[in-house]
């Protein structure tokens, strides 16, 4: 970065110096090439070392969507600081300073007329008036702006490499998930709850394979998608809970609290299902009393932050290999990680007697086409 800065400022400063020196030229005024070149590169030169410092405050601190009016406050304090250390950094050279009462570039340090020290201040507040509008928007706007698109491009470049090693995994954590959702245990609980059914509420039993269905059939609809809204997402997830409301009855209650924001949301496709099993298995089926399950969803500026809580016994052992290493919560960091990089968590929260929380974050963003779904709570 320290070598193409100072390559990129040494042309331009030697490609101004030749247009310069040939505008005083077409105007006959006599004007050494010494001269301007001294002119153009005490001016241009002097923002070699400072480019470093400013392309890697721009890519520490980007401006997004969520965060644009503080970061954009927050460079522009940045623009000033950067004008003030190109005008020390200029000040040091031999044409740094224009003198209005000599009508000539000289140092801004010692004046050769007068053989005495300049004010510093004086020379400070000319120096700053002059040079900040030209600093921030003719120089430290355009370093920002390509170390944006530096930036998008890098992510970009990431998001299509992992997109490609996704592919080779989509499958498999596909099928593992599904295998995840419809083991025998599960389908062997649905098709005796259908059975004991029949014989009491046949309607319930009718409803209960019919949701059955409808789940195996959005599974196969899905089938290599990677990524899908919320909207959808909870969709799917609703057509899986009214299996498991019909086999505990009124011992299950579902809650959504997604803010309207968050439904058009890119997430990864069969997410939030395998977690809510897991809510279900051990939270809700250990009460012998009335069961709750919460799924939140809120956006924060750039990231998306969803919750699924339930209100069980909890584990007693933090180390119990279910709650560490389930297969839903696996397969889940896997995924987020394959996705989204660093950018992502997956926490779980163990309150014994008083239930699990798992806490999900990752980038938020929307495609051009989505689709909405009204959620409720039930």
């Amino acid at each position: 970065m320290w070598s193409i800065s100072f390559g990129v400022w040494t042309f331009v400063s030697l490609a101004a110096s030749v247009t310069v020196y040939e505008m005083y030229h077409l105007v006959n005024t006599n004007m050494p090439f010494r001269t301007v070149a001294g002119m153009e590169f005490s001016s241009i030169l002097t923002y070699a070392p400072l480019t470093p410092f400013a392309f890697a405050f721009a890519m520490r601190y980007p401006i997004q969507r969520g965060n644009w009016v503080t970061r954009c406050l927050l460079h522009l304090m940045a623009g000033v600081v950067f004008t003030l250390g190109h005008i020390a950094f200029k000040a040091a050279t031999p044409y740094g300073y224009y003198d209005a009462a000599y009508h000539e570039w000289t140092s801004a340090i010692w004046n050769s007329h007068l053989h005495v020290f300049r004010d510093p201040w004086i020379v400070l507040k000319s120096m700053f008036l002059v040079n900040v509008v030209d600093d921030i928007s003719g120089t430290y706007l355009p370093i920002i702006l390509v170390a944006h698109v530096i930036s998008y491009y890098r992510r970009l470049r990431e998001r299509e490499i992992r997109a490609s090693q996704l592919e080779g995994q989509l499958a498999k954590a596909r099928l593992e998930t599904l295998k995840s959702q419809l083991q025998p245990h599960f389908l062997f609980n649905t098709l005796h709850s259908i059975s004991s059914l029949m014989l009491t509420d046949v309607m319930a039993a009718d409803r209960m394979m019919t949701s059955l269905s409808d789940l195996l059939r959005m599974s196969l609809e899905q089938n290599g998608t990677q990524m899908t809204t919320l909207s959808r997402e909870i969709e799917f997830l609703d057509v899986y809970l009214q299996i498991e409301k019909t086999r505990f009855e009124d011992r299950l209650k579902v809650t959504f609290d997604i803010a309207p924001e968050c439904l058009d949301a890119q997430v990864p496709h069969l997410l939030l299902q395998p977690i809510v099993e897991n809510a279900v298995r051990y939270g809700v089926s250990r009460r012998s009393s009335h069961g709750e399950i919460c799924i939140a969803a809120k956006c924060e500026e750039s990231e998306l932050h969803l919750w699924i809580r339930d209100n069980g016994p909890g584990f007693a052992e933090p180390d119990d290999d279910r709650f560490k290493h389930g297969l839903g919560l696996r397969l889940t960091r896997e995924r987020l990680e394959a996705l989204y990089g660093r950018q992502q968590s997956c926490e779980i929260r163990n309150k014994p007697g008083e239930g699990v929380e798992v806490h999900l974050e990752m980038p938020f963003f929307v495609t051009a086409e989505t689709s909405r779904t009204t959620v409720a709570s039930t």
